[in-house]
């Protein structure tokens, strides 16, 4: 029904600048092999156009894109409804860490909250990963056997630490594997981001097993063929996570972005992603998954228990600091009981005192 009604105020507010574009568009449909400029790429808050809708040129130059240079920015892709919308509930989750019946954020490294499940909080976070534009890149580039296998959002810290040095995404069996498999991930900023923006090396992707880079390989690096993606808020790109990326340094101020994974479920797992669970059936809200095409039931995973591990136990080692906040807070409990069950025979000695 959202998509629907997007489409239906399209259709009713049409500018002559769509036609415009479309008429630009198809004139030049080619194959795409330099990658467009940051600046050059419109990022409004207007109400989103349904660029699949624009003609097949538009998607296949997207495509073409991010096949010669294993990542592309996307045009603008949510309203600002959707996008105010979404910062705010990704910033309740910001507030606090997770614990016990506290809801909040996971934190498992020094400079990063990380966010789980974001496709509960709010309706715009659906609609990012259902995207008919993203949908149609990711069926021309991998086909129609690829589902969202995570989604996840991150609020990395200011520092001048590099703590998340260049790599390639690892999550197949690489002893067993044919080919290397694909897997493209959808990134979108929920701040505006001048440092610490997303890096990329143009052309890295598909070469070989993802892996991280030792020292003198990040020294060989092609400078001329990285691509640093910084923006404003809503940005939103694709890339092929066998290509060489990392988060830029330094982070001179906080930044929050979302990434979603994309790739086929039926590819066997590393045994370290399957030993972690991290790519298990996807959590969602019930209240944002009215009028779901086959498709998007597809790509969310329904029905879908390849990857389903019953009666699953996280295999991690108990931190010292969770013994003690444990054994703490089981403290202030008995003394909360403690207080309460004197509190109430004191209540009964006073009500049973004769009067004078």
């Amino acid at each position: 029904m959202h998509t629907l009604l997007i489409s239906a105020a399209i259709a009713l507010h049409s500018r002559p600048s769509d036609q415009a574009l479309l008429l630009e568009s198809n004139a030049r449909c080619s194959a795409v092999t330099t990658m467009r400029n940051i600046e050059d790429i419109r990022v409004s808050t207007e109400t989103p156009r349904l660029t699949s809708t624009n003609g097949r040129c538009a998607v296949d130059d997207l495509v073409s894109e991010l096949d010669a240079n294993g990542i592309v920015v996307l045009p603008n892709l949510l309203s600002t409804e959707q996008l105010r919308a979404m910062q705010k509930a990704f910033a309740v989750k910001l507030r606090r860490m997770s614990w016990n019946h506290i809801d909040g954020y996971h934190k498992n490294e020094l400079y990063r909250h990380m966010v789980k499940d974001v496709l509960l909080l709010d309706q715009g976070f659906v609609d990012l990963a259902l995207h008919p534009l993203v949908k149609d890149i990711l069926n021309s580039y991998m086909g129609t056997n690829y589902e969202l296998t995570e989604a996840k959002g991150w609020k990395s810290l200011a520092t001048t630490r590099d703590f998340h040095g260049w790599h390639a995404d690892a999550w197949y069996d690489e002893r067993s594997a044919s080919e290397i498999y694909r897997e493209v991930k959808l990134a979108f900023y929920l701040t505006d981001v001048r440092t610490g923006a997303f890096n990329y090396i143009k052309g890295s992707h598909r070469q070989q097993h993802p892996r991280i880079l030792k020292k003198h390989e990040v020294n060989e690096l092609p400078v001329s063929r990285l691509v640093e993606v910084n923006g404003p808020a809503g940005t939103a790109f694709l890339f092929d996570s066998s290509g060489i990326h990392r988060q830029g340094m330094p982070i001179l101020e906080p930044r929050q972005a979302l990434f979603f994974n994309y790739h086929d479920p039926q590819v066997r797992l590393d045994q370290e992603n399957i030993t972690y669970y991290r790519y298990h059936p996807l959590i969602l809200n019930a209240a944002f998954l009215g009028n779901l095409s086959a498709e998007d039931q597809r790509i969310l995973g329904f029905g879908n228990k390849t990857n389903f591990q019953p009666a699953f136990e996280q295999p991690a080692r108990t931190p010292i600091g969770y013994k003690t906040f444990n054994a703490a807070f089981n403290a202030q409990l008995r003394i909360e009981d403690l207080t309460e069950r004197v509190g109430a025979r004191l209540r009964r000695v006073l009500r049973m005192s004769p009067k004078t």
